[in-house]
């Protein structure tokens, strides 16, 4: 029932910005804009919410496995940017990136013609924070956040890259992807959005890149990080009712499987004595419940950089 889910659901200001060229001291006060990025997949659109007063922080927002090509899912589907309306932190949308886990691939997706090698990891914590460092934001004082495929991958990005990132949250993330088989229920969900091919990705189950990109197994990476953890337990409620009972099935057997992927995080990292907030509550595997988690996690951000 689980990979059948799988199968359906895993998952402002757009004026165009070219790069300055000499370095700005503080980041544009306060408007949305949508920047054209450069990186090795060619142009990545990238959209933005600067700090309300120019301050130089910046919390980095992944979508899930449905991310669409022209918009980032948090900015339509969620309140995030009224969240942060007021907070000296530049929100960073990334648009783009369907299937992608967020990751540095092997090689182009072989079943679907995919012309470039995903390379996310590049792109979120090198060529991106050196441009955004030409708007005056900071490259070692960002938090990272993210739903569904983002969710691991949040934890992931900043348990490798510490100088960079000082929060991180997953929220309803597949935090575990190398428990036995569930590479497979991976595999069924890349296959349906989009035809991609998860060998690509990250080569067979035993290949040494699966297991970097588990927080799970990597867990000692994160520890000392500020984090919030959160999932649903599967049971829907009212928040559930605009997206139909087929949706919520599917949304209910995602977060199911997501939940144990989060009880299997909570008991490691318990084992290993690292601190963590990790919240299991009422819901499914929809935007409603990750906007609410945001929500909660906005004043642990906020900490974390430092920000008032």
């Amino acid at each position: 029932m689980a990979t059948a889910a799988l199968l359906s659901s895993f998952g402002a200001a757009v004026a165009a910005a070219a790069p300055v060229q000499a370095p700005i001291s503080r980041t544009p006060a306060r408007g949305d804009e949508k920047l054209s990025v450069p990186s090795s997949m060619g142009p990545i659109e990238v959209q933005v919410q600067w700090a309300a007063r120019g301050g130089s922080a910046a919390l980095y927002v992944l979508d899930g496995l449905r991310a669409p090509a022209d918009h980032s899912q948090w900015t339509t589907d969620t309140d995030a940017l009224r969240q942060f309306a007021g907070d000296d932190v530049t929100l960073v949308f990334p648009v783009g990136g369907r299937s992608s886990f967020y990751t540095d691939w092997y090689r182009p997706s072989s079943t679907n013609r995919q012309a470039t090698t995903y390379k996310w990891e590049t792109f979120l914590t090198q060529e991106l924070p050196a441009f955004l460092q030409r708007y005056g934001v900071s490259r070692t004082n960002n938090a990272i956040v993210g739903a569904s495929m983002g969710g691991n991958a949040a934890l992931m990005l900043a348990g490798h890259h510490r100088d960079q990132f000082t929060f991180a949250g997953s929220f309803s993330g597949f935090v575990h992807p190398t428990f036995p088989l569930w590479n497979e229920a991976m595999r069924a969900a890349m296959w349906d959005e989009g035809n991609f091919n998860v060998d690509d990705m990250w080569g067979p189950a035993a290949d040494p890149a699966w297991h970097r990109n588990d927080a799970t197994v990597q867990a000692e990476l994160l520890r000392g990080l500020p984090m919030y953890v959160s999932t649903g337990n599967g049971l829907p409620g009212p928040l559930d009712l605009p997206y139909g009972v087929g949706n919520t099935v599917n949304a209910m057997s995602l977060e199911a499987m997501t939940m144990t992927a989060t009880q299997m995080f909570r008991d490691r990292i318990a084992e290993l004595g690292i601190a963590a907030r990790i919240d299991i509550v009422n819901g499914t595997h929809t935007w409603p419940y990750w906007q609410q988690a945001l929500a909660t996690a906005r004043p642990m951000i906020l900490a974390a950089l430092g920000v008032h």
